[in-house]
């Protein structure tokens, strides 16, 4: 029986090269090349075609992955391309295998990312990224009145992208705090929510994503045990399954 041909950002992924998403960036870029041929996104490769990124081989070694929680702290870049950001999230972590942000927070952020080498589960997770959850806590510049927080729950507009952010919830924790839990991933989006009603985020963490809670000092990172990762693939699987009815129905 014949070994099934394999999308090249598949295999990448597989590899844990990067997730699929930053396979098709490395290959409009033109860094990507099969058997010495620089590919078009969606190329499918045959296990004995030689793969090369930056003009060096990538052989598929995986025995196990890894399954990261990092506390990022502010300041801190989540990109893989440590040419170009000098304070970058590989860099900071320097964990010994080759890894990547599932996802992103945003430098002036704080809190919860999760981090792995299986390209797959990136995709999974990126792929539901509108039907998990994401918790978050918020300081801003001045008091929060009951508007703010009814206002905020019902959805804001966001002219450049004309849409209106998802229902989500949020809760009052004391004069400048509060708590809000979003089931979407819109650029800067909390603060682009605040900015619409004349709030300033002061700081911003973010605490839980799906079931995977910040547990941990800043700056540091575990591995993700046994039963989060059980529950972690169960809700994906939901959310994956969702997604795709949906997409199907448009």
């Amino acid at each position: 029986m014949e070994t099934p041909l394999k999308r090249i950002n598949k295999f990448l992924s597989e590899v844990g090269y990067c997730s699929r998403r930053e396979a098709d960036k490395l290959i409009d870029a033109g860094r990507v090349s099969i058997n010495g041929e620089i590919p078009e996104k969606g190329t499918k490769i045959a296990p004995n075609d030689t793969v090369q990124v930056d003009g060096k081989d990538i052989i598929n070694t995986k025995t196990s992955f890894v399954y990261l929680a990092f506390n990022k702290p502010v300041g801190i870049v989540c990109t893989t391309d440590t040419s170009v950001e000098k304070d970058n999230i590989i860099d900071f972590i320097n964990y010994q295998k080759r890894i990547f942000p599932i996802g992103r927070l945003d430098k002036p952020s704080e809190g919860l990312i999760l981090l792995t080498d299986d390209g797959d589960i990136v995709n999974k997770i990126l792929r539901a990224s509108n039907n998990h959850e994401k918790e978050y806590i918020v300081t801003v510049d001045k008091p929060i009145s009951q508007t703010f927080i009814e206002r905020m729950s019902g959805g804001i507009p966001l002219a450049d992208l004309n849409k209106t952010t998802k229902k989500c919830k949020i809760e009052k924790l004391s004069t400048y705090v509060f708590k809000i839990i979003l089931t979407q991933g819109l650029n800067r989006q909390i603060r682009r929510m605040c900015n619409y009603l004349n709030y300033e985020v002061q700081t911003l963490k973010r605490v839980r994503i799906m079931n995977v809670k910040l547990d941990m000092p800043i700056g540091e990172y575990r591995e993700l045990t046994k039963e989060e990762f059980v529950e972690l693939n169960n809700l994906i699987s939901t959310s994956t399954k969702e997604y795709m009815a949906t997409s199907k129905r448009k």
